[in-house]
């Protein structure tokens, strides 16, 4: 009879300090955020040392309240898996040194996990039958990837963005027209009040990368529509552009998705990251999959944006595939998918 394998995963990279139990690197038996969303929205965006700080203040409570709400103890903790990279060094940092410190001290295995891998695997918890390979399309903040995830530990980007990346874009949109921190959120309620055919904002291609993403030409063509607005006197309908602006983000990610899931001759795409949670993007891509007859697949909100449970789930397959990380592991804020 095999043995269960339970993860204590712990996730710092920006500024959600979070730990998490999983067990089997599917069953989420924990999963505990602490967010800081509401004293950076008062400087409009992540300030790396407040992120830093709150991330040292809160770090050993919320493991601790991971293994509580579990109800196991650290003793029956098979592996820890933490974040190491990409993100905020500071803040990478911090929940680094916790895992090496719990591992060490108790003697357990140490499992560095990537950022975006660990929201890729986040769709393993609620698609049971969800196996590689598989096409992934990750956004949020700072990144816009295709993935082809060929298997658990090994994956191969498909495209990339040459500029923004998609929620960044959202973020500079959102500021642009008012509404602040965090702009992905509010950009998605406010869209619901207009038309997303309002305003013809550009959807970029990039020669040679047919697969590739750009996304500063439509966030400067709003910021020049808004320019031309003021300077003209004409008045701004904030959720035409809001939606406008969405719609044209939105065909982008689906197109390119849906036209390399077809060439790679891929049945399933999952859908990883914060935006992934963004109601315009599910509803296009679950219209764009099912004309060209592919499954697709995405978390739940709460496993969209940052937390350990998916770090605890990527861990969990590193663990099994013979991963395992010194005592030396460090903070790689620029960290690229698939290196180990």
């Amino acid at each position: 009879m095999k043995r269960d394998i339970l993860v204590l995963g712990i996730e710092s990279s920006c500024d959600e300090t979070a730990a998490a139990v999983v067990r089997n690197g599917r069953e989420v038996l924990s999963n505990v955020i602490s967010s800081q969303i509401e004293i950076h929205t008062l400087y409009g965006g992540v300030v790396p040392e407040i992120a830093s700080r709150k991330h040292i203040e809160k770090i050993n409570l919320v493991i601790r309240e991971a293994l509580q709400n579990a109800d196991v103890t650290l003793e029956q903790i098979d592996v820890i898996s933490v974040t190491y990279g990409p993100g905020l060094v500071g803040a990478l940092l911090v929940g680094v040194g916790a895992a090496k410190a719990i591992a060490y001290a108790a003697h357990k295995p140490l499992v560095g996990v990537h950022h975006i891998e660990g929201h890729i695997a986040a769709n393993y918890i609620e698609h049971p039958a969800l196996e590689p390979p598989f096409l992934c399309l990750v956004v949020s903040g700072g990144h816009t990837h295709l993935v082809q995830v060929q298997e658990y530990n090994r994956f191969e980007i498909i495209g990339r963005t040459h500029d923004d990346a998609a929620g960044e874009a959202f973020d500079k949109v959102a500021r642009a027209i008012g509404l602040g921190y965090p702009g992905g959120p509010k950009i998605d309620k406010l869209a619901k009040e207009g038309d997303p055919h309002a305003i013809e904002f550009p959807r970029a291609k990039i020669d040679g990368a047919e697969f590739d993403f750009s996304f500063s030409g439509v966030k400067s063509a709003v910021l020049n529509y808004l320019n031309g607005c003021e300077m003209k006197g004409i008045q701004i309908n904030r959720a035409d552009v809001a939606a406008s602006f969405q719609q044209a983000v939105v065909d982008v990610l689906v197109g390119r998705a849906v036209a390399a899931a077809e060439k790679l001759d891929e049945t399933r795409i999952a859908v990883a990251g914060g935006v992934a949670s963004n109601s315009a993007l599910r509803a296009g891509m679950q219209q764009g999959c099912d004309a060209a007859g592919i499954e697709l697949m995405y978390p739940s909100p709460v496993y969209c944006t940052d937390n350990a449970a998916m770090i605890a789930v990527q861990g969990y397959y590193e663990y099994m595939a013979g991963t395992r990380s010194g005592w030396d592991l460090n903070a790689v804020p620029n960290l690229k998918i698939g290196e180990r």
